[in-house]
């Protein structure tokens, strides 16, 4: 398994809509577990492929369990070719991103959802989700089409975005 380089916001390629997934082989098992490295490498509970530069409809979630607060590889969910079937209610998180990395915003997603998907061997299936699983996969599932949190700020909050981003970039190229 390898570490893979983490796409970051303003790059373009994170507004690449994903190609669905037609081929449930070691290549995908491949990246879905490099994927996995990755995330857990950088903190994150989820990551979707195209923040690893691979514009395909995959993402991974492992939440960390309440009782310790650590991730394990058994809790890994993979959803290929997810699909919202139903949802309902409305909440906020705060919401932080591997691609935007030190920003964190209220998003507003819905409380509960349910999604069709394929695992890793094409096998369709059907997940219900609430809480923080829900607001993961919502997230994730936005990666697929192209769609960053901070796309989903209300104008003046982007705008203070925007102006943060460009700040600390400017630091960075300062320094030595």
């Amino acid at each position: 398994m390898a570490i893979l380089p983490i796409v970051k916001y303003p790059n373009k390629r994170l507004k690449v809509k994903s190609q669905v997934v037609r081929e449930f082989d070691e290549n995908l098992h491949k990246l879905l577990d490099d994927m996995y490295e990755t995330m857990i490498a950088t903190n994150g509970i989820g990551l979707a492929a195209i923040q690893v530069d691979m514009p395909i409809c995959a993402l991974i979630i492992t939440l960390p369990r309440e009782e310790d607060g650590q991730q394990y590889e058994e809790d890994r969910l993979e959803l290929i070719n997810p699909t919202l079937l139903k949802t309902q209610g409305t909440t906020t998180y705060q919401e932080g991103c591997l691609s935007v990395p030190g920003f964190y915003e209220e998003i507003e997603r819905f409380e509960s959802i349910s999604v069709g998907y394929q695992d890793r061997f094409g096998v369709e299936k059907v997940l219900q989700a609430d809480g923080l699983l829900a607001i993961a996969v919502q997230h994730e599932m936005d990666h697929l089409n192209g769609v960053l949190f901070v796309d989903r700020l209300p104008i003046l909050r982007r705008k203070k975005f925007e102006k943060e981003l460009k700040r600390i970039q400017k630091e960075q190229k300062a320094k030595p």
